[in-house]
C-alpha cells in the first residue's frame, strides 16, 4: 500500500513537473516573438489544450495510471527513432514560433472563422487520441513492446493501423492555424513526412516484436488514411 501510494505521489510530481514545464515553454514560444500578450488566438488555443489535457489526465489517473506513467516516457530504445525525433525538433519550434512573428509583423491576416474551426479541429484530435487511449493501455509515448502486450484490433484500430498518429496530426498541423499564422503551416507540413517515418519504423518494431501484428496488418490495411495509404 505504501508503496503504490508512493507510485501515484511520484507520478503526481512528474506530471504536474512535465505540465509546468510545457506551460511555461508555449508561453515563451507564443508570446516573447509576438512581443505582447494582446495575442488572442494563443490564449483561446492554450485554453483548449489546458483544458483538453485536465480531463484526459484526470481520467488516467482514476482509470488508467500505468498508461499515464507510460505516456511520461521520453527515451526511445530505437536508433532510427532518435534519429527521426532530432529530425522533427527544427520544423516543430519554427511551427510554434512562426506565429508569434506572424502576430508581431502581420504577415497574415487570418479571420476568426479560420481560426476557431482550427480550434475545433485541434480539439478534435486530442479527442482522438484520448479515444486511442480507452482502447490501448499499452499506448506508450515511446515505441517499445512491453510483456504481456497483445494487438488491439477493434475501436479505432479496426479503421487504420495507428489511429493515434491520426489525431497528434491533426493537432499538429492546424495548430498554426489556430495560431493565426498561415505560415507557419509551411514547417507543420514539412514535418508530415517525419511523422510518416516514425509510423514505418514503428510498424517494422511492432511487427518484429508483438505476436499477431502480422495478421493484424494483414486485416486492417491502412496505416494512417482509410482508402489512401
Amino acid at each position: 500500500m505504501k508503496t503504490s501510494h508512493a507510485s501515484h505521489d511520484g507520478l503526481t510530481r512528474l506530471v504536474l513537473a512535465r505540465f509546468s514545464i510545457a506551460f511555461v515553454l508555449l508561453l515563451a514560444f507564443f508570446f516573447l516573438p509576438a512581443g505582447t500578450i494582446a495575442y488572442w488566438e494563443a490564449w483561446v488555443y492554450l485554453g483548449v489544450l489546458f483544458v483538453a489535457a485536465v480531463v484526459v489526465v484526470t481520467y488516467l489517473f482514476r482509470r488508467d495510471p500505468e498508461l499515464l506513467a507510460r505516456r511520461m516516457k521520453t527515451k526511445e530504445k530505437e536508433a532510427d527513432q532518435r534519429l527521426i525525433i532530432k529530425l522533427a525538433i527544427i520544423p516543430l519550434l519554427l511551427a510554434f514560433l512562426i506565429p508569434g512573428f506572424d502576430r508581431r509583423f502581420g504577415w497574415s491576416d487570418v479571420p476568426v472563422v479560420q481560426v476557431l474551426a482550427a480550434d475545433a479541429l485541434v480539439l478534435l484530435g486530442y479527442g482522438i487520441v484520448f479515444l486511442v487511449f480507452t482502447w490501448n493501455p499499452y499506448a506508450s509515448r515511446v515505441v517499445e513492446v512491453e510483456p504481456g502486450q497483445t494487438v488491439v484490433r477493434s475501436g479505432p484500430y479496426a479503421v487504420v493501423r495507428h489511429p493515434m498518429y491520426v489525431g497528434a496530426l491533426l493537432m499538429y498541423v492546424l495548430s498554426p492555424l489556430a495560431l493565426g499564422s498561415y505560415w507557419a503551416m509551411i514547417p507543420a507540413v514539412l514535418n508530415v513526412p517525419v511523422f510518416v517515418a516514425r509510423i514505418l519504423t514503428e510498424q517494422r518494431v511492432l511487427a518484429r516484436d508483438l505476436d499477431g501484428y502480422r495478421d493484424y496488418m494483414q486485416t486492417t490495411r491502412y496505416r494512417l488514411i482509410p482508402g489512401l495509404w
